[in-house]
């Protein structure tokens, strides 16, 4: 199951702080919007989502129709598909996504409690 772009969602207690700390691990501001307390910072493939006051927990996120430059890629599998696929395996995703097409997302979470999202934009 071809899942989309990955990268890890971090919830931080203070933006600045975690920008200029992943600063020095050589990651570079990607995206995101500072006034709104978040950001998207990458270092080569790596990528990491610094989020303040949004999230509780840290989590894994995918974004079905993207690579990881964020580029839209030509195939990939819509992200209703997906949470319909994960239901069909017994896997809790929450309610349904009420669009047919377009942007749409979904939680799930693993069996050690570690929140997964897929967020498609497209």
């Amino acid at each position: 199951m071809t899942i989309g772009a990955f990268s890890v969602s971090l919830a931080v207690k203070d933006l600045a702080a975690s920008k200029e700390f992943y600063e020095k691990l050589g990651f570079e501001k990607f995206g995101g919007d500072e006034s709104q307390n978040w950001l998207i910072m990458k270092n080569g493939e790596h990528i990491i989502g610094l989020f303040q006051g949004m999230f509780e927990k840290n989590m894994l996120t995918f974004n079905p129709g993207w690579d990881q430059s964020a580029q839209n890629v030509e195939s990939f599998v819509d992200v209703r598909e997906l949470q319909k696929k994960l239901k069909e395996q017994g896997i809790d995703t929450g309610e349904d996504i009420d669009s047919e097409s377009g942007p749409g997302s979904f939680s799930i979470v693993d069996p050690d409690g570690n929140p997964i999202l897929f967020d498609q934009h497209r």
